[in-house]
C-alpha cells in the first residue's frame, strides 16, 4: 500500500448507519489521519484486506471481522499480493454491550480483530450484513427491503429514520455476536460440546432461573463436572458466565427500552435491584440509571 494510493474520504457522521458491499482490486486504499467519529466495521466475503489503526495492524481473509474504534488514525485496503478484496463495511456508533463480545479480540489501540468466523456460520453472517444493508433503505412506509443475496459492489445505504437505524443495528448485532462467537480459534473452539451447550443456554436466555444443576442436567453431566469443565475450557465458571451474561443483557434493555431499572434487573435475572445496580456499575462504571442517560 502506497501513499500515492491512498484517498482521505470524509467518514460518515456518528449518529448514522452507513453500509455498503465493496468488491475492490489492488491500489484501493482509504487513510483518515484523524480516524472517524464513529466505528468502522468491515467483514472480508473473499480475497484479502490490510487494516491499520495506531500501531496495530492486521490482514482480514475471508470470514474474518475487523472493528476499528473511532478517534484512532486509520487505514486500509486491499492487502499486499492480493487479488481483490470483496467486504462489507458499516459506519455507526456500536452498542454498548458489544464491547464485551469484542474485548477479547483487541488487537492494539481501539483495533479489534476477530479471527475468521467457521465456515458454517459464514453464510449467516453475510446474510445478517445483506439484511442491515436492506433495513437501512427502509423509508418507514410499507415492508422493509428485502435483503438481496447478490448486493451490487459499491451501492451505499444510508438509515436516515431511528426505525431503520435501530433495525440495521439490529442486523449487525447479530453479525458482531454471531464472528464474537464462532471465530475459529475464538473462545470456546475445540471445547466439549456438552460445555458448548451451556454456554448457548446462557446465552439465549441469560434472564432464566439457570443454577449449575439445571445446567447439568439439560446437557447429562453431573454438577461437578459441568463446572470443572467449563472453567477448565472456558476460563470461567458456568455462573460468572451467566452473570456476565445478564449484564449484557441489562445494558441492552436499557439501551433499547424504557422500563425502570427494577424491571429491566427482573428481566435479566436479578432478584435484587439494589444488587443489580451494584454490580452493574462495577462492570460499566456507572449506575444503570447513568448508563441509560449515557446511552439515550
Amino acid at each position: 500500500m502506497s501513499a500515492d494510493d491512498i484517498s482521505e474520504p470524509a467518514a460518515p457522521p456518528p449518529g448514522l448507519v452507513t453500509v455498503a458491499y465493496f468488491d475492490e482490486r489492488p491500489g484501493y486504499a482509504v487513510r483518515r489521519p484523524r480516524g472517524a467519529d464513529s466505528w468502522l466495521f468491515t467483514w472480508t466475503a473473499a480475497g484479502s484486506g490490510l487494516l491499520r489503526q495506531g500501531d496495530a495492524e492486521v490482514v482480514a481473509g475471508p470470514g474474518a471481522l475487523v472493528a476499528l474504534g473511532p478517534g484512532v488514525p486509520h487505514r486500509y485496503g486491499v492487502a499486499d499480493g492480493a487479488e481483490r478484496w470483496a467486504f462489507w463495511w458499516a459506519h455507526c456508533q456500536a452498542r454498548t454491550a458489544w464491547g464485551a463480545w469484542l474485548r477479547p479480540h483487541l488487537g492494539g489501540g481501539r483495533l479489534y480483530a476477530v479471527p475468521p468466523v467457521r465456515r458454517a456460520a459464514r453464510e449467516r453472517v453475510a446474510a445478517a450484513f445483506a439484511r442491515v444493508h436492506a433495513d437501512a433503505r427502509w423509508s418507514g412506509d410499507g415492508a422493509p427491503p428485502a435483503p438481496d443475496p447478490a448486493p451490487e459492489p459499491g451501492r451505499v445505504a444510508v438509515a436516515h429514520t431511528a426505525a431503520a437505524r435501530e433495525l440495521a443495528l439490529n442486523g449487525l448485532e447479530e453479525a458482531v455476536l454471531l464472528a464474537a462467537s464462532t471465530a475459529a480459534g475464538g473462545g470456546g473452539a475445540g471445547a466439549d460440546p456438552r460445555v458448548r451447550r451451556a454456554e448457548a443456554l446462557i446465552a439465549a436466555d441469560p434472564g432464566a432461573p439457570h443454577t449449575v444443576e439445571s445446567l447439568a442436567t439439560q446437557v447429562s453431566l453431573s454438577p461437578s463436572r459441568l463446572a470443572h469443565l467449563f472453567s477448565e475450557q472456558l476460563g470461567h465458571p458456568p455462573m460468572r458466565a451467566l452473570r456476565d451474561a445478564r449484564l449484557r443483557h441489562a445494558a441492552r434493555l436499557l439501551e433499547a427500552t424504557e422500563l425502570p431499572v427494577a424491571r429491566v434487573a427482573a428481566a435479566s435475572g436479578f432478584a435484587s435491584a439494589f444488587h443489580f445496580s451494584r454490580v452493574f456499575k462495577e462492570r460499566y462504571g456507572v449506575p444503570p440509571g447513568a448508563y441509560r442517560r449515557a446511552a439515550g
